[in-house]
């Protein structure tokens, strides 16, 4: 992958969590009970297909996202999926009619894991430079 690519990745990225960031905080008291948040996991070598791993609404959607922010997993704002997710039980499989979906957010996150991957490596080796 080229790095304007990545770059354009990385900006996107910025973009959806500044936005998410500042519509929650944008809320009124009532909308921020209308919040809702998906956590979705895939683990290739222990899942068949994308699990809902968490899910709420209010409160517990504002939550999910904190714990995602604390964590720096990528956050996507999808409301029509989300409510789609939302009527699934929490460690059900992504439905075969929602993979070519899911699919493009994984391939989305992944993009963005192998440049933050990148990144911590650049960061070590100019540490090393520095200490030097």
């Amino acid at each position: 992958m080229g790095t304007q690519k990545k770059k354009e990745l990385q900006k996107k990225r910025e973009q959806i969590k500044k936005k998410l960031k500042k519509s929650i905080l944008e809320l009124n008291v009532e909308d921020r009970k209308k919040l809702q948040a998906i956590a979705v996991r895939y683990d290739t070598k222990k899942d068949r297909a994308p699990k809902i791993i968490a899910t709420g609404k209010g409160l517990i959607a504002e939550g999910i996202l904190q714990i995602a922010e604390e964590n720096n997993v990528p956050l996507l704002e999808d409301s029509g999926l989300a409510e789609v997710l939302s009527k699934l039980d929490i460690e059900s499989e992504i439905p075969p009619d929602l993979y070519a979906i899911v699919a493009e957010i994984l391939a989305f996150i992944y993009q963005l894991d192998k440049m933050a991957k990148k990144r911590a490596n650049i960061r070590k080796k100019f540490t090393k430079l520095q200490n030097k």
